[in-house]
């Protein structure tokens, strides 16, 4: 998750050194200039020499504390600073940080759509691009101080491109909203966190599908409402698990779609009368087309709510996988044995092997599904266009984002350490009378009306229960007691083996169609022999 989350090393400085004013700005581009290699220099040799004149501003108006005070690029109107707790209070440089890749893909592009437009020379764009080149590389390498003072990532960036090459950085912001970036940096930070989701998805669908490739003809109990239900193949039921997986990324891949329109340019609102070309930054940006209404492309977040939801169902998916693993690892189902490395103990009990890793899967799902319910929450009173409130937007996406990839990398792992107990899962078999539906097929077969056939099954477990036996173990004179239908044919239905035998409908637990079902997910998951083993 690199490319999503930044590393501790980007965390913002938590004293940031004394802020200098607008007269320090010339020394500390002479600083910087001396401190870099001969290479870089070539870089930004283009610092523009018109920027040195800043150095001569009066700024006797400020008083002493303001003047220590880095003025907004926001504030020429404003005749006073903000106090220290509107600037904590309203900063998101905290979270925001980890949009930096794409705020700075969005600039490049931004900048040379500019140029070509003339809203820029061309040196001021390869300036401003070699610029942004290096305050990428000095963020990888955890050289880049993130400043509270500068609120936000995009004022971050541009406020350090405006230290290091000057004059020229200070066009990049034409044609452009804070409004309109940030919305355009969180579209292309969705776009790549649901490539990196496809990608775990597709991991666990493997894991599972090797899973079941292991356990070939391993019959267990279906259940519904809890209860014993009837026979199924595990590998049946594995592949349910492996469905529901496509279906979300299926979700993932249409929300992908949906989103991948560019807002860039339609400014804070309104959009702008300067001959901006759209159609030019959002192909650069691998973008559809840029979005139609400038209104919409700056409030919406419609994109966000549905990548969260996708997230949600998700979640849900693996919370329901964990809750049948932590069941099947208890001593009353003992269906399931988690290696080791996928277990932890108890620091009283030394007894205790847990299932804690699906634990967590089943608990986390909890976290995912209260992002989506913030998020709507958030919208649900918002008027057009742009509201500060859709600040609040980033820290549950980027927690439901981490949360679910967790999760989904958790549960391949557990799935690859897994091993079922066949003997436990067979002794556990008779019971429950799982072949009772197949012998109520049985009678339809011999032409008895299903509900009639209902009832004499009914009776014949009844006389089981009775007895203290199985549907098997009923001679066929029991069996003629309750009905006279019965021949000796009827033992080709009874007990597990046959029962499963006799499933044939298309997408059923028989053994020819879960073996078609197997085929066509390793076909389409490209798994090898090798996976097979």
């Amino acid at each position: 998750m690199e490319s999503l989350f930044l590393p501790s090393h980007l965390s913002p400085h938590p004293h940031p050194p004394s802020l200098p004013n607008r007269t320090s700005v010339a020394g500390l581009r002479f600083r910087f200039l001396q401190s870099t290699s001969s290479a870089r220099r070539s870089r930004i040799s283009c610092v523009s020499e018109s920027a040195s004149d800043l150095s001569t501003l009066d700024l006797s108006v400020k008083t002493k504390k303001e003047s220590m005070k880095e003025g907004k690029l926001w504030g020429g109107r404003f005749e006073e600073s903000v106090t220290d707790a509107v600037e904590k209070f309203s900063e998101s440089i905290s979270f925001d940080k980890a949009l930096y890749k794409h705020d700075i893909m969005g600039s490049r592009a931004h900048a040379t759509m500019l140029a070509k437009q003339g809203l820029m020379t061309s040196s001021d764009r390869d300036c401003i691009v070699q610029g942004l080149d290096e305050i990428e590389r000095q963020i990888e390498a955890g050289e880049f101080v993130w400043r509270t003072d500068r609120e936000d990532v995009h004022m971050n960036i541009e406020a350090a491109l405006t230290d290091l090459v000057g004059e020229p950085a200070k066009k990049l912001h034409t044609a452009r909203s804070r409004n309109d970036q940030v919305v355009t940096d969180l579209r292309l930070w969705c776009r790549d966190a649901i490539t990196e989701i496809l990608d775990r998805i597709k991991r666990l669908q493997v894991a599972l599908v090797c899973l079941a490739i292991k356990n070939e003809g391993l019959i267990v109990p279906g259940y519904t409402h809890l209860q014993r239900a009837q026979p199924v193949l595990l590998q049946h039921l594995l592949l349910a698990y492996v469905e529901q997986l496509e279906r979300d990324s299926s979700r993932f891949i249409n929300c992908k779609d949906r989103l991948n329109f560019c807002p860039l340019g339609a400014c804070a609102l309104a959009g702008t009368g300067l001959p901006i070309d759209r159609f030019m930054t959002a192909k650069a940006l691998g973008f559809t087309a840029p979005m139609r209404n400038s209104i919409d492309a700056v409030s919406d977040r419609d994109f966000v709510l549905e990548f969260l939801s996708a997230n949600s169902i998700a979640a849900v998916h693996l919370s329901r996988l964990g809750e049948e693993w932590v069941l099947w690892a208890s001593e009353e189902f003992g269906f399931l044995i988690p290696s080791d490395a996928v277990s932890t103990g108890s620091s009283i009990m030394p007894q205790k092997k847990n299932p804690d890793p699906m634990e967590l899967v089943r608990g986390k799902s909890a976290r995912v599904v209260g992002d989506l319910v913030t998020l709507l929450v958030l919208c649900k009173g918002l008027p057009q266009a742009y509201n500060r409130d859709l600040q609040e937007d980033k820290e549950p996406l980027f927690d439901s984002v981490k949360t679910i990839i967790g999760m989904l990398e958790v549960t391949t792992e557990f799935a690859q350490n897994i091993t079922f107990n066949s003997e436990r899962i067979g002794r556990a078999l008779p019971a429950g009378h799982l072949d009772a539906t197949t012998l109520a097929d049985y009678l339809v077969k011999k032409g008895i009306p299903f509900r009639t056939s209902h009832d004499i099954v009914g009776r014949s477990v009844a006389l089981c229960l009775s007895k203290g036996c199985q549907l098997l173990e009923l001679s066929l004179d029991d069996l003629r007691s309750i009905s006279p239908v019965f021949e000796e044919d009827v033992y080709e239905f009874l007990g597990v083996e046959n029962s499963v035998k006799k499933f044939s409908s298309y997408g059923s637990t028989g053994s020819k169609c879960v073996a078609g079902q197997l085929c066509f997910w390793i076909s389409k998951l490209g798994i090898n022999g090798d996976k097979k083993q």
